[in-house]
């Protein structure tokens, strides 16, 4: 019964957009595929970009998808791998993914 409980309490993480500096080793291709693998979601899905490349590292937009995304975990995964979070830019969480629309302010 806790277990509802604390599902119930706990807020549905759909996707998370982060910016991140990662060495060039890893890959990116290893990366995604480390996320993929050790999240323990099932059912996660990853998008990583590169935006930037210097002399010893990378910068890249990595974007998760899943259900019940665990943010420490996934943060915990990438500094395994020697990258860093710049920031988290974009959390989508609830029962449904609710995508940006464009506003007067916009």
């Amino acid at each position: 019964m806790s277990s509802e409980n604390e599902s119930a309490e706990k807020p549905m993480i759909r996707r998370l957009v982060l910016d991140i500096l990662k060495p060039f080793d890893p890959e990116i291709n290893i990366v995604a595929k480390e996320l993929i693998n050790r999240c323990s979601s099932s059912d996660v899905s990853v998008n990583i970009t590169v935006y930037e490349v210097d002399k010893l590292t990378t910068t890249c937009k990595v974007i998760i998808e899943g259900t019940h995304l665990d943010y420490d975990e996934i943060q915990e995964i990438l500094i395994s791998m020697n990258c860093v979070i710049h920031s988290l830019d974009q959390v989508v969480a609830g029962s449904k993914l609710v995508e940006d629309i464009d506003t007067p302010l916009d």
